[in-house]
């Protein structure tokens, strides 16, 4: 495969199928770069055991019992139970645990208790994952957690009046109430004071120890340590063959972070990172992102390698140096506008490894960090993964949705015409001004909306990107070709966010994931107070969205976003939760049932993900690296055995 070739999909099984990204103009990098990339890239896979066990404490001797059996039971391999076995494997290896990874829920095997008992039996191990000390203690633990629906049966509990700690079973607290958590970190806000405190509970495990709370955290020496000290080596690599100096400050304060789990390093090395825009490679590497806390406190381990496409980023430099004009002409209440926008760096890049909970299911957009003082202070870098996009795009050719679900052939024709072009521009203002927008008033807390956080946090973003998309400003700044394009978004988000999403949710479900409650909000409270600007009409027994008046719907954006953005400048707890109790959860049966069927004819994956390149160190007869090769054609088992091989931790 030719490295200019273009993703295709690959492997499909259960609701999920594989996409190949490509890493268009690898081949023109330096052999420098291409050395940083491949450091950068083997810490990004190093830490694959973490996220696994974050998302559960039985997810890695689950995996490593399963493949086990994969590949070493001498019994029938064309069997129902073996088949079903290795479905199942393959969910375990893509969610990076026994939970789904986009509603949370725990997948019910096919196949049947008794049969994996016989099958381990039969299997011989060279070593029980687990320190489990004989098979038979191994599958009294395991079984009950694969098989029974009401053991640990939701990794991410966000359900209103329940102990969202307790009902969860991620692994980031052992034997602590929700009260008690959250008045720990509270109390640790409080004796910190000030407006400029680090992100508590970031890097650690919580757990209660003799009757008291005690902090594992994540560092070298600590929790995960074996995992964490081999990403730093790779790191130290790294930063041998760093592009400038300003990186190999940026590694440095990373990895002395990584030693001693000081959160105020990590909010060093995240300043020294937004300062770093030189070069043309860059990497995210730790602990980030916590919608897989159910309290928004803990961050999962996650890993990307990325460079500029320079030719791209011209679209979301044009954006970022317009910041303050966005953000002065926003449709919020004065008071929680920024005065002076600082440090927006944006930029279009080449996905080159992905990791952790990046990996195989992907983010397309990313801005980084998170705490809410830095971005005031510093500002906040934004990307859009440019190669991960086109192969979602890709992808979504010829599927029939359009077909299916948009109201008639001039929406269709919007939609076609101006569709790629506003998806990327939705997700550059989302990533490079949405995020980074707004200000918190003096003393509310970041962490005042509590379970609510993420989803309003992304309503926020997504609302600030719908309501300029259809601004004249883009056009002056060539960003859209004229005052039609922002429509064929606006209907796609509402069809979205009102019928089409609902194919990622089984029926009798109700919505849990962050993104997904905030898309239904948007749509549900646009068209519950627009009177009559977005309708649901039956044609022909089937249910469409029709837009009567895309500007009063854009009307309607600002006015959703003036009191979001007020919800999390005041950390109005109770209104947060208001809003996504009433419009983001709940389901509607009868329209869910018309959804799946429809869809089901289709027969679309409602869920992708990526495999990753297969980087190869070409070396001379000294050991020198004299090349990377690019390899594209490993196949997702394959990438999968390989990875719990070479990269096993824990």
């Amino acid at each position: 495969m030719e490295n200019n070739t273009f993703a295709f999909a690959g492997e499909r099984f259960a609701d999920l199928q594989m996409l190949r990204y490509c890493l268009n103009g690898f081949e023109q990098l330096s052999l420098q770069q291409k050395k940083y990339i491949y450091y950068l890239a083997k810490a990004t896979l190093t830490g694959r055991d973490i996220t696994t066990d974050q998302f559960g404490k039985y997810n890695l001797p689950i995996r490593k019992l399963l493949e086990n059996v994969y590949l070493h039971f001498p019994g029938d391999r064309e069997s129902k139970d073996f088949l079903a076995m290795t479905v199942y494997l393959k969910r375990v290896w893509f969610s990076n645990g026994i939970y789904h990874h986009y509603g949370c829920e725990k997948f019910q095997p096919d196949f049947s208790e008794s049969w994996l008992r016989k099958a381990v039996d039969d299997t011989p191990f060279e070593s029980l994952p687990g320190n489990y000390r004989s098979k038979q203690e191994m599958m009294d633990v395991l079984c009950p957690v694969i098989f029974d629906p009401n053991v640990l049966p939701k990794r991410v509990n966000q359900a209103d009046g329940e102990d969202l700690v307790k009902t969860s079973a991620c692994n980031y607290y052992e034997g602590v109430t929700q009260q008690e958590a959250e008045k720990y970190y509270e109390q640790l806000r409080r004796q910190a004071g000030g407006n400029e405190q680090p992100s508590f509970g970031l890097n650690s495990k919580l757990v209660k120890k003799g009757g008291k709370l005690v902090e594992e955290r994540y560092t070298a020496d600590g929790l995960y340590g074996e995992a964490i000290r081999k990403i730093v080596c790779w790191l130290d690599k790294a930063r041998e063959v760093a592009e400038n100096e300003q990186q190999r400050r940026v590694i440095a304060l990373l990895t002395d972070y990584y030693r001693t789990g000081d959160l105020k390093l990590f909010d060093k090395y995240s300043i020294e990172w937004l300062r770093e825009n030189e070069g043309d490679v860059d990497f995210i590497n730790g602990f980030i992102e916590v919608y897989g806390d159910p309290l928004g406190l803990k961050g999962s381990w996650e890993g990307i390698v990325e460079y500029k496409d320079n030719v791209a980023t011209e679209r979301t430099r044009k954006i970022a140096s317009n910041a303050q004009w966005f953000e002065d002409h926003s449709p919020v209440d004065p008071r929680f506008r920024k005065a002076k926008v600082k440090g927006v760096s944006a930029k279009v890049i080449c996905a080159a490894m992905l990791g952790g909970d990046e990996y195989p299911s992907s983010a397309i957009g990313i801005n980084l960090p998170n705490a809410d003082w830095i971005r005031a202070r510093y500002g906040s870098k934004s990307v859009t993964i440019g190669n991960l996009t086109e192969a979602y795009n890709q992808a979504a050719k010829g599927s029939g949705m359009n077909e299916e679900f948009v109201i008639d052939e001039e929406t269709r024709a919007l939609i076609r015409k101006y569709g790629d072009l506003c998806d990327d521009l939705h997700t550059d203002l989302h990533e490079c001004l949405g995020h980074g927008s707004g200000q918190l008033l003096p003393g509310t807390s970041p962490d005042a909306l509590k379970a609510y956080g993420s989803t309003i946090e992304e309503a926020r973003a997504d609302l600030f990107g719908l309501y300029y998309l259809a601004d004249d400003k883009l056009v002056e700044l060539g960003l859209t070709p004229d005052k039609e394009a922002y429509k064929s978004q606006y209907y796609h988000y509402m069809m979205n966010g009102l019928m089409t999403q609902l194919v990622r949710i089984k029926p009798g479900h109700v919505i849990e994931e962050a993104h997904m409650r905030n898309r239904a909000l948007i749509a549900r409270w646009c068209y519950a107070h627009g009177n009559g600007t977005v309708e649901m009409v039956k044609r022909d027994g089937k249910t469409y969205v029709r837009i009567n008046d895309y500007q009063r719907l854009r009307q309607l954006f600002a006015e959703l976003l003036a009191e979001i953005q007020r919800v999390k400048s005041e950390g109005d707890y109770e209104t947060a939760r208001q809003l996504v109790e009433e419009y983001g959860i709940k389901v509607d049966a009868d329209l869910h049932k018309e959804v799946l069927e429809r869809y089901r004819q289709l027969n679309i994956a409602p869920y992708k993900g990526f495999l990753n390149p297969k980087m190869i160190a070409v070396t001379d007869d000294h050991g020198e690296i004299t090349d990377i090769r690019l390899d594209y054609s490993e196949s997702y088992e394959e990438q999968m055995l390989r990875y719990s091989k070479e990269y096993a931790t824990l």
